[in-house]
């Protein structure tokens, strides 16, 4: 096993082997702590790093070198020379995604392409790398879809293959961002903040949202050019958004059995229990107390 799980605290992580040499992991601190993640990759592996939300530390050299990446920020890594092991400080309510993929299956996605990206270059394939980038609205798109996907088992492998790869083709796409040609509105880099400030607004109030109205008012953004940008960067309209995000917290409060099916409800926006059962069961096929069912006939 090329990555080994050393240390990990409370927190949710998961790993999935792609193909041959090509890994995805997946890091979701939801405590208040910091939360401390360590595994052996070897130099033979390129690492990507997307911080989805929060913020991270990578430690090199015996903790004396210190790597910050914020939100919605991309950390490139590859030395050649030597080992390059995860030692990785995740902040408390962060998401960080990571790709792995060994130099040997890498060079075979690009053997036609190696002269554009730097690194693969005859001068530099013996150095070593580092790169930080912005994560395009493109690709948060894919991160989110990978973070809160809700498949049946038997298609999940072939799904997050599928969006590993989307992710590299868009974080080598020589445009950088395909959405700015089709959709010139999302060029401007500071209405994206804007967008991005609506998501956190509806989410920080999904227990009460405001109306549309109030929400273009308060980020300062006309109603149309929420609507466009919201369903551009986030593959969805507002609500759409919201309810999909609703229900996946209300699922993970079930999960943790410290919530009954009518306060898991009231937590996200329902006053009644009947209108809470009713949009469980629209969102996963069946109702809240047959879910929690399924976890105690599972455990």
């Amino acid at each position: 096993m090329i990555l080994e799980d050393k240390n990990n605290a409370v927190g949710f992580t998961e790993e999935l082997k792609i193909e041959d040499g090509f890994y995805l992991l997946k890091f979701q601190n939801e405590t208040t702590e910091d939360q401390k993640i360590i595994r052996n990759i070897d130099s033979s592996f390129i690492q990507f790093h997307f911080n989805l939300k929060g913020g991270s530390k990578f430690l090199f050299n015996n903790n004396k070198y210190e790597l910050p990446l914020n939100g919605e920020s991309s950390l490139l890594l590859y030395n050649p020379q030597q080992d390059l092991p995860l030692n990785l400080v995740l902040e408390p309510n962060s998401w960080l995604i990571s790709l792995v993929i060994s130099i040997k299956k890498f060079h075979s996605l690009f053997s036609q392409e190696a002269g554009y990206i730097t690194f693969l270059s005859a001068d530099n394939k013996d150095k070593k790398y580092y790169k930080d980038a912005p994560i395009s609205p493109s690709m948060a798109i894919v991160l989110n879809q990978v973070m809160n996907f809700n498949l049946t088992p038997s298609i999940k492998n072939l799904y997050f293959k599928g969006k590993a790869y989307e992710l590299l083709s868009l974080y080598f796409n020589r445009t950088e961002d395909p959405n700015v040609e089709q959709c010139p509105f999302l060029s401007d880099e500071e209405n994206i903040i804007k967008i991005r400030k609506a998501k956190d607004i509806v989410i920080s109030r999904m227990a009460e949202p405001p109306s549309l109205q109030e929400l273009s008012d308060e980020i300062g953004l006309s109603l149309k050019k929420l609507k466009e940008g919201f369903k551009q960067i986030y593959g969805d309209s507002v609500y759409s958004f919201l309810f999909d995000y609703k229900m996946e917290y209300a699922r993970k409060l079930l999960d943790s059995g410290d919530y009954n099916v009518n306060e898991v409800g009231l937590k996200v926006g329902y006053s009644t229990a009947s209108h809470f059962i009713a949009a469980f069961k629209k969102k996963f096929g069946t109702t809240p107390k047959k879910y929690i069912m399924s976890l105690t006939s599972n455990s």
